[in-house]
């Protein structure tokens, strides 16, 4: 490994490339003595495990004494152990069951794969059973899982949501009868939407299984996050002190050398610039250089039809310096792929046949593919957690092990190449839910009275706002009112099934159908936000590498018609925004500056998508500019907002544009918010204006981007003080005179990027923290 990274350093190609390297040591193994069944341990010594690390027997120490268990340790720690002994110790006793949830199909496969195999070697006559229960079954399929009666079932949120708790008291009364122990896998990937909607479903789990006398262990699986403990029991609406915590891994591990790589600036852009070559040519590059020495590596990208497109150039590359065998051990893998191509490349990795992929962050999960001999990310993946998950795909045993981050232009990438003590000693993201939303909570408690009755106790898992919610849905006619001799109860007085009009992937209702020309099925569908974005009339929407114009939106039937286009240029919408603040919650000063005032408030964004500009694919040249005409739409959601005092709104006019310092400031905020919460950059939205009716002032909003909100915005009014500090610091260490995608421009501003004033940006932030 350390000629391969000589080799590099030496490279004229790279010369000044790698902006910074640090190598992370490995550790020693430390095992515990556990206490095994004779059976169990004889199916752990059958697959080549004769002893137990540290911390999977802490955690299985923890569930057998009743606790609920986070699990935060790295990939490939073997964090399956902790829950898999105590499901097979469970059912072997006493036919108790185990559910294991987690957000991917492909994890779901990998899991029982080796599940059954394990319960096929504790022998028939043991009665336990392993069974996997997805939408991908048939109906006849689903119903032989239920003959069966498994006793460690694993399937998906969505399923779990769509077709076992709707049928919890007709069809899987055997299962939660025994119910024990829930599997949360995956955990950190229940935030957002997604995570308020699971920790929704888990308290409806909750009220059923108790339902049967159930009271089922937690066992949460979670990569490095900033708080384990309080995410879980968000999710889980378990409380946080009924939770032991395992996060210290004592698996052996190799060192690992990271490089941070920039790619170089465009040739007459001038060094500071701050444009710069493409992240994904730079990464194939590198990522045919480790194959052809020998390295079997995995690069890790953005999106499907990266991942699709530079394998086959990378494959296209290796033919012409006439590595043909390499070449044909290339592949791509994504979530779109069919399961058996899937599992081909998967053990093609483990068996190295498979030398190099590129991947989605479908294979950030846990899926067992052995371990590599480098990484490289093709940009950030957007946090820390992400980005040391990925790594940890590459180490075998105690062998060295490579990572290479090629950086994208825009703010993250920047910040951390120029801040690499961030990346590596900062503490990671936390994770946000929020099962309290008024848009999300009040379909949950329609969907539980439709699993079974509803009570004035269940109040402790919908909490306060429960009454109200019930009382809606009483005088809208959804539920009846009914007295029984144990006391109030509401039914559910529909006929069809509230778990089916509803997604769990999203806040929206209304959704898009998005229809190609010559196609029987839909292409996809989109929230109608997103489809007024990204399928407006003249859009380029690119799906599964092929590109597509949008030619029609018809929005009395929620149709868009796509054709296919082989056109050289993007789209992107022009819009107005502005925010109306309804209701003050809090309210505090700057923490270093007491005549600025921050504010939390419900506020409803209106937003009016005016037209959109063409720009040129490789160059973001403009185009062309065309007009559309399409509704108004309108969020409700939480925002934390600041004003400035008078006497400094007048002298930062004095120092350039103040609007456009208002706006750049804006827009560097935002883009470092992730740097603190597990989120995406477009998870969050912002508005700045020179003056505002609501406060008569200068004001910079940064809202939530989902209906009634995430807990994005208040995470972000308690942190703004660091929020703050950490955007003058990037913005500072830019090297461009007036503003780049490395600082202040953004790829989703809807007015163009205009007006924009880096200095102005920088003497706001600098007076608020300084």
């Amino acid at each position: 490994m350390d000629e391969t990274i000589d080799w590099l350093r030496d490279r004229p190609y790279y010369e000044g490339q790698i902006a910074a390297e640090r190598t992370l040591e490995g550790r020693e193994a430390s095992f515990a003595d556990v206490e095994l069944d004779t059976r169990v341990e004889s199916v752990l010594e059958s697959a080549g495990i004769d002893a137990l690390y540290r911390h999977q027997a802490d955690a299985i120490e923890a569930v057998r004494g009743g606790d609920d268990v986070v699990l935060a340790t790295p990939t490939a720690s073997g964090k399956s152990l902790a829950y898999t002994v105590p499901a097979f110790e469970r059912a072997l006793e006493s036919r108790r069951t185990t559910l294991y949830v987690a957000p991917q199909v492909a994890l779901i496969n990998d899991q029982a794969e080796t599940l059954s195999e394990w319960a096929r070697g504790l022998g028939f006559a043991s009665g336990v059973t392993v069974d996997r229960y997805t939408g991908r079954l048939s109906k006849t399929e689903k119903r032989r899982v239920r003959e069966r009666q498994p006793t460690v079932l694993l399937t998906t949120p969505d399923m779990l949501h769509y077709g076992i708790l709707p049928h919890a008291h007709r069809l899987w009364d055997w299962f939660f009868d025994r119910l024990e122990t829930v599997v949360l896998d995956e955990v950190h990937e229940y935030r957002g939407v997604f995570g308020s909607q699971i920790a929704l479903v888990t308290r409806r789990l909750d009220r059923v299984a108790r339902r049967f006398d159930s009271d089922p262990q937690y066992v949460c699986c979670s990569a490095t996050i900033g708080n384990p403990v309080k995410h879980a029991a968000t999710v889980t609406g378990r409380d946080a002190d009924s939770f032991t915590l395992v996060d210290r891994s004592s698996a052996a591990t190799g060192p690992t050398h990271w490089l941070l790589w920039n790619p170089p600036e465009y040739e007459g852009g001038g060094w500071g610039s701050g444009r710069r070559k493409s992240s994904h040519t730079e990464a194939k590059r590198l990522f045919v250089n480790l194959l052809q020495r020998g390295l079997q590596t995995v690069v890790f990208t953005t999106s499907r039809q990266v991942a699709e497109r530079y394998a086959t150039e990378s494959a296209d590359a290796l033919r012409e310096r006439g590595e043909h065998d390499l070449a044909s051990g290339v592949g791509a893998y994504q979530a779109a792929l069919r399961s058996e191509r899937r599992r081909e490349l998967e053990t093609g990795l483990r068996e190295g046949s498979i030398r190099g992929l590129w991947s989605t962050n479908a294979l950030e999960l846990g899926v067992d593919i052995g371990g590599l001999d480098a990484v490289v990310l093709d940009g950030y993946p957007g946090t820390r957690m992400a980005a040391f998950q990925q790594a940890g795909r590459a180490g075998r045993g105690t062998d060295p092990a490579l990572v290479a981050l090629v950086a994208g232009e825009d703010q993250l990438d920047q910040y951390l190449l120029a801040h690499p003590d961030a990346l590596f000693e900062q503490d990671p993201e936390r994770a946000i839910a929020n099962p309290e939303n008024e848009h999300i909570l009040p379909k949950h408690v329609l969907a539980a009275a439709r699993e079974n009755w509803l009570h004035p106790g269940d109040d402790r898992y919908f909490g306060e706002r429960f009454p109200d919610v019930v009382a809606d849905f009483e005088s809208a006619g959804e539920l009846d009112r009914r007295t029984t001799a144990e006391g109030i109860r509401w039914t559910y007085a529909g006929d069809g099934s509230p778990q089916h009009e509803m997604s769990l992937r999203t806040a929206e209702d209304r959704e898009i159908v998005l229809q190609a020309r010559g196609r029987d099925d839909p292409i996809a569908t989109l929230p109608f936000g997103d489809a007024l974005r990204d399928a407006h009339p003249g859009a380029i929407y690119h799906h599964q590498g092929t590109s597509y114009e949008v030619t029609d939106l018809d929005l009395r039937h929620d149709v868009a018609t796509l054709q296919r286009t082989y056109a050289g240029h993007y789209t992107q919408v022009l819009h107005d925004k502005e925010i109306t603040v309804d209701r003050d919650r809090e309210e505090k000063p700057f923490p270093t500056r007491e005549d600025v005032t921050v504010r939390l408030a419900d506020v409803t964004m209106h937003k009016q998508i005016t037209g959109f500009e063409r720009r040129d694919r490789s160059s973001g040249e403009v185009l062309g500019r065309e007009t559309l005409d399409l509704p108004e739409t309108s969020l409700e959601t939480t925002a934390l907002y600041y004003t400035l005092p008078s006497a400094l709104t007048r002298r930062l006019e004095t120092m350039g544009d103040f609007a456009g310092g208002i706006h750049a400031a804006e827009h560097a905020m935002i883009s470092l918010f992730p740097f603190e919460f597990l989120c995406d950059r477009r998870d969050v939205g912002g508005l700045s204006t020179p003056i505002h009716p609501h406060t008569d002032r200068s004001t910079i909003f940064i809202y939530d981007g989902y209906p009634g909100g995430v807990g994005l915005a208040e995470n972000g009014y308690e942190e703004i003080g660091n929020l703050a500090s950490r955007t003058l610091e990037m913005l500072r260490a830019c090297g461009c005179s007036d503003g780049c995608p490395a600082c202040v421009q953004s790829p989703h501003c809807g007015n163009a990027n205009e007006p924009l004033d880096k200095g102005v940006a920088i003497g706001l932030l600098s007076a608020l923290v300084e």
